[in-house]
């Protein structure tokens, strides 16, 4: 028997005032900051999140960052910043319906992505690569809460760059929403944890239903969107599409055509109509079956594609190869020696210099001159320190400016 499409199920366990997770929800930043208080503010804590987030060029990178197909002349492939808006429309459409808190899933969504490096989960393994040698990983929703926490900044009235500290809630969201596990029924958990020890993708499941509504909506996102940007490049063959077609044509209510808001309408209704605080957030067993399944194929047809193999050794080049000039400057007046090399490779230096005098204390006048009031995250006369240094640098980047900085290297 099909399942009613009852609203509001979740109303009473909204995160707002009434909500016994209420006061943790709002506290600001690594250091549980209280709430921010301004006179006559219009927005609410998780809506100023949402602005902080929006504002960041942290967030505005990510319009080319790659989600699966990288730095394509082809404007109609999807990039990381439409990935992002993509789950943010879900995640209203979903909370909304839900009777949750739709600035909370908002603002979560919206950042959920900020820790993507360039070319993608290709950038994200070459740089944990790196990073293993002196025994340190990289995987980005660790890298989103470190880049929410230490890296994006925004300048205030006065022009002065602060972080961003943002609330508990959207902070947890933001680590807590891998979507590459297949998992049905799923609660939020009850206690609240120091983000920052949590040591791997999924250890976790998120501390708010608002973060659970995040974590399905990035894996309803992404599905039906790769498949549509491998017909677009031909990746996939006549009978890979039938071989599709026949998946959807086995699921009630659908008419057996693969796009993006088909799938999305699905999956949506489905979550709605199954979905309670009682049993959790979960799909049906058929609906379920086909998320798996359309997961497989898209892993099998398309993210393990031959052509993408050309690609990931030119991210490799890439990235290995900007890993290793910036390297070579540790030492003694490393960034003298860097100022004095900004002639022969002006972007790729100017930015790093920049870089290094933002978010170390190598050169307090000049960054208090530049308006830089962030934490402080580098001791760059500490070799290791200096190497994540250069990590946070490239993980920054886009597709383009990576490439670019790339060519500034090699160029004569």
């Amino acid at each position: 028997m099909k399942n009613k499409l009852i609203p509001e199920r979740f109303k009473d366990q909204k995160t707002d005032s009434t909500n016994a997770k209420w006061a943790l929800s709002l506290q600001r930043g690594s250091e549980f900051l209280p709430p921010d208080e301004k006179p006559d503010d219009t927005r609410t804590q998780f809506y100023r999140d949402y602005s902080r987030i929006l504002h960041c060029t942290s967030y505005r990178r990510l319009k080319h960052k790659t989600q699966v197909f990288f730095a394509t002349q082809n404007d109609h492939i999807c990039t990381r910043m439409e990935h992002v808006n993509h789950v943010a429309s879900i995640s209203y459409t979903l909370s909304k319906f839900m009777g949750l808190n739709t600035e909370l899933t908002q603002a979560i969504a919206l950042g959920h992505d900020l820790g993507h490096s360039p070319f993608g989960h290709e950038g994200e393994t070459l740089l944990s690569e790196i990073m293993k040698q002196w025994d340190g990983s990289f995987w980005h929703e660790k890298n989103g809460l470190y880049t929410a926490d230490k890296i994006a900044t925004l300048p205030n009235a006065s022009g002065i760059h602060k972080n961003l500290r943002l609330t508990y809630a959207v902070r947890d969201g933001i680590i807590s929403h891998c979507g590459e596990t297949d998992e049905n029924g799923l609660f939020p958990r009850d206690e609240a944890i120091d983000l920052e020890q949590i040591e791997r993708p999924n250890q976790y499941r998120p501390y708010t239903w608002e973060g659970c509504v995040v974590k399905l909506s990035d894996k309803i996102a992404y599905l039906g969107r790769d498949i549509e940007d491998a017909i677009e490049l031909n990746l996939l063959e006549p009978e890979r599409l039938d071989e599709l077609n026949k998946l959807m044509k086995s699921i009630p209510d659908s008419e057996g055509v693969v796009n993006n808001t088909a799938l999305i309408e699905l999956f949506i209704k489905d979550l709605c109509s199954h979905s309670s605080p009682e049993e959790g957030m979960h799909f049906s067993a058929p609906y379920f079956e086909l998320l798996v399944k359309v997961k497989e194929f898209n892993y099998k047809h398309i993210y393990y594609h031959p052509r993408l193999v050309y690609y990931q050794e030119y991210a490799r080049c890439i990235i290995h190869t900007i890993f290793d000039f910036l390297d070579n400057y540790y030492g003694k007046d490393m960034l003298q020696k860097i100022t004095a090399d900004m002639s022969k490779f002006p972007v790729l230096l100017r930015y790093f210099r920049e870089w290094l005098i933002k978010y170390s204390g190598t050169d307090p006048d000049e960054r208090e001159k530049a308006g830089f009031n962030n934490d402080i995250i580098y001791d760059i006369t500490d070799r290791n320190q200096y190497r994540r240094s250069i990590i946070d640098y490239i993980a920054g980047m886009t597709d383009n400016f990576a490439i670019r900085v790339y060519h500034e290297i090699i160029s004569f």
